[in-house]
């Protein structure tokens, strides 16, 4: 036969099974990450194609899916948390149907737990010593003249790190402790980053910036000696657990109401809690894995977790976070 011919056939064949794959779109925030070689797996097994749509930060993502829940921008949704899954909830965009879950060490109303982390407060090793003052063993400490211009903070309206801190301060202090405490922040000069990227990679003094404290997560240390790549045999930053600012955030998947491709999406969510999936988070997006006795990276010998962590209830954050948040406003930056 003609190598032409051939050609033309096997272009064919190759445009006619890429066609009889089927999409099935998942909405993430912008921290989203995996292997191509994780969500290809999927793809072969169940001849499909994942179109993976970036929707800004998870309370982005969560406003755009509402927005569109009329016709759905994706079949299912991964990075809902603890912070705004009562939200998700009462606005209707989860779908009745989810996959049944595997036992798992943190759980998500509505949807399959992937992971959690803790949000809490990084130290720059280096400048504490280099100053000779001690850390901070308290929030109250924070607003003493000593402490004075050293902490940068990422927002709570448009950070979900900044959120869960603030959620942290509320449930380990009280609201009218930690809505006072904050007052006494501005005075002492905190400062606030859009996001945490922003405060971590700009703002805080171990990239640059001016300010050794920063709010980021227990892992950060891990991270750093990871990405230092031979740099470092010890972490140069550290974690602070400090009552009232620690915040356990557990993110989750789920299939959206109105999806193109329910039986799909079923699927695709549930292979978020596969070996497969839940072995490549912790080194691609710092998080423990929700599925017990998954395997985790030597780094994580560095990533210390914290014994106790702080949130005010579910229906408190769901009723409240609102009404918390444009507080935090008035009293910080207005």
């Amino acid at each position: 036969m003609n190598i032409k011919i051939l050609s033309g056939l096997a272009a064919c064949l190759l445009s006619l099974s890429a066609a009889a794959q089927t999409e099935v779109r998942l909405a993430v925030h912008k921290s989203f990450s995996l292997p191509k070689a994780v969500m290809a797996q999927f793809e072969r097994e169940h001849d499909a194609k994942v179109s993976v749509i970036e929707a800004g930060s998870a309370n982005e993502m969560l406003n755009k899916l509402i927005l569109s829940r009329a016709r759905p921008i994706a079949d299912a949704v991964y990075g809902l948390d603890n912070a705004n899954i009562g939200r998700a909830a009462q606005s209707g965009i989860l779908a009745v149907r989810q996959p049944r879950t595997v036992p798992t060490s943190a759980s998500l109303p509505g949807t399959l737990a992937v992971d959690y982390a803790y949000v809490a407060l990084n130290y720059d090793k280096k400048w504490f010593a280099d100053k000779g003052l001690p850390l901070p063993k308290t929030l109250e400490d924070l607003t003493k003249p000593a402490y004075k211009n050293l902490l940068v903070v990422p927002n709570p309206a448009t950070s979900s790190p900044g959120l869960g801190f603030l959620l942290a301060n509320i449930g380990g202090m009280g609201e009218s402790a930690a809505f006072r405490w904050w007052g006494q922040m501005r005075q002492n000069g905190v400062k606030v980053a859009k996001s945490w990227s922003d405060a971590y990679y700009t703002d805080f003094t171990q990239n640059g910036g001016a300010y050794p404290l920063v709010v980021s997560y227990a892992t950060s240390p891990a991270a750093e000696v990871h990405f230092g790549k031979g740099k470092y045999t010890v972490p140069p930053t550290g974690n602070l657990f400090l009552k009232g600012g620690v915040f356990r955030q557990v993110e989750g998947a789920a299939v959206l109401q109105g999806a193109k491709e329910p039986e799909l999406a079923l699927k695709l969510v549930r292979y978020l809690q596969s070996a497969e999936v839940q072995k490549a988070l912790p080194a691609e997006m710092w998080v423990y894995p929700a599925v017990r006795n998954t395997p985790l990276p030597e780094v994580f010998q560095f990533a210390e977790a914290p014994k106790q962590h702080y949130s005010p209830g579910n229906s408190q954050i769901t009723m409240k976070q609102r009404q918390w948040v444009s507080r935090w406003t008035r009293t910080v930056l207005r």
